[in-house]
């Protein structure tokens, strides 16, 4: 069973003791599984690198993100279910706030209901003057986010497009977590990344849907009503990791053998479970105590049926890109209470626990810094670790590994020994 708590690592601050929320966190049933195995820190795709979820789980699940034609915004369609094909282009997009030509926020006060999000979407899937510049379907995904396909048809669309995103960059096939971004910023363009007329188009097209969109969106009774009761207008549609083809890589059984299935329920991590050719539980997007205790109980379900199974477990990244120590303290407290102290015998089986990225309160946003990496197994020897903490992981017998692929490897010859 892999385990990953979604930015859970982070830096310790003077203003909280020198401590991270790991380390402030009750985490009874984390610190028992500590004791009882290995740890070690992990750079989750390579130090430098302050990754995006999915180059981060990519790597987790033993694929090198910089040999992939990866795009976020077609794992994002795949995931959500639009009908993509290669030759469209998809997008990663939320909804965000623009006053003045500059944005105010980038996830329109992170309180977007799904209602408004669906109605928001329906405006626009609607609208036939957009309809007029483009061929495209829009889909809500959770709170702010969506995710978006332009048919590609008789126009080739390129994706060797900027992002349409001032807190992500493309560099190469990766897009890199910015650290320097501070709001209001101008409303940025999307331009070219290569000397090509389809980029040329492609940015141009992306360009005009944006300014259209935001038209539309200013005038929708879902802003009205959101500004007459103090709330950020969702009135743009930032973009960004325009892709247009799916990844080709080896399924997780064409490499390891393994029979495998996710737990989850962000369109990203589905989408990459489709990728690497394993089953999906999806789950609706609650953080509740009851809701983690739900899924550990589906996953010790599946852990009988199946020789892998991925939980991946959003809650800690959120509070993180808020800025917010306690609420971050308490999602790790939620799912040590909630998930892990529901997992039931796991005596026959190995463990792992880690995150996709660091998301530090204090940055906001996503780092390349290590993450902390815990193996518990029936062959693995415990190291003395007491708790699951970025301090203990420091000196845990793994060491710091220096790629996310590498862990899976690890575990592989875990197994092994386990099984004799």
């Amino acid at each position: 069973m892999f385990v990953v708590l979604d930015g859970v690592g982070d830096l310790p601050t003077k203003e909280h003791e020198n401590r991270t929320p790991l380390e402030a966190a009750s985490t009874t049933t984390l610190d028992g599984f500590a004791r009882k195995g290995k740890m070690g820190m992990v750079y989750t795709v390579k130090k430098g690198i302050a990754p995006e979820s999915d180059a981060g789980v990519f790597s987790l699940l033993s694929y090198d993100p910089s040999r992939l034609d990866l795009s976020r915004g077609v794992v994002e369609a795949l995931g959500s279910g639009i009908d993509f094909r290669d030759g469209d282009l998809a997008l990663r997009c939320n909804f965000a706030t623009v006053e003045g030509g500059q944005i105010v926020d980038r996830r329109a006060g992170r309180n977007v209901s799904t209602q408004e999000a669906n109605q928001l979407v329906a405006t626009l899937n609607s609208d036939e003057g957009l309809h007029r510049r483009a061929d495209f379907e829009l889909k809500a995904t959770i709170g702010h986010r969506c995710a978006l396909v332009f048919r590609g048809g008789r126009r080739e669309l390129s994706s060797t497009v900027s992002n349409l995103d001032p807190a992500y960059e493309r560099k190469g096939n990766l897009t890199i977590a910015r650290t320097d971004l501070t709001l209001p910023a101008p409303t940025p363009q999307c331009v070219p990344l290569e000397n090509t007329e389809q980029a040329r188009q492609t940015a141009a097209l992306i360009n005009t849907f944006a300014a259209n969109v935001h038209e539309v969106l200013d005038k929708q009774q879902v802003n009205s009503l959101r500004t007459s009761r103090g709330d950020l207008a969702a009135n743009f549609l930032l973009m960004r990791d325009a892709g247009s083809k799916v990844p080709e890589v080896e399924t997780l059984r064409q490499k390891f053998g393994l029979n495998g299935v996710a737990v989850a329920d962000m369109p990203v991590e589905l989408g990459i479970a489709k990728v690497v050719g394993i089953d999906t539980r999806v789950f609706p997007p609650d953080r509740s105590v009851k809701a983690y205790s739900n899924r550990a109980e589906e996953a010790m379900k599946l852990l009988s049926s199946y020789d892998f199974v991925y939980v991946h477990l959003k809650g800690p990244d959120e509070p993180g890109h808020d800025g917010d120590f306690d609420g971050k303290k308490k999602s790790i407290e939620d799912i040590d209470g909630g998930f892990f102290s529901k997992l039931g015998d796991l005596s026959g089986s190995i463990l792992c626990v880690t995150a996709d990225h660091s998301t530090p309160c204090a940055s906001k946003g996503h780092t390349d810094d290590p993450v902390p990496l815990l193996v518990v197994g029936p062959s693995v020897k415990p190291d003395g670790s007491k708790r699951f903490t970025e301090a203990y992981g420091r000196r845990g017998s793994i060491g710091t590994l220096e790629h996310g692929y590498e862990i899976m490897e690890l575990l592989m010859k875990q197994s092994k020994q386990t099984t004799g």
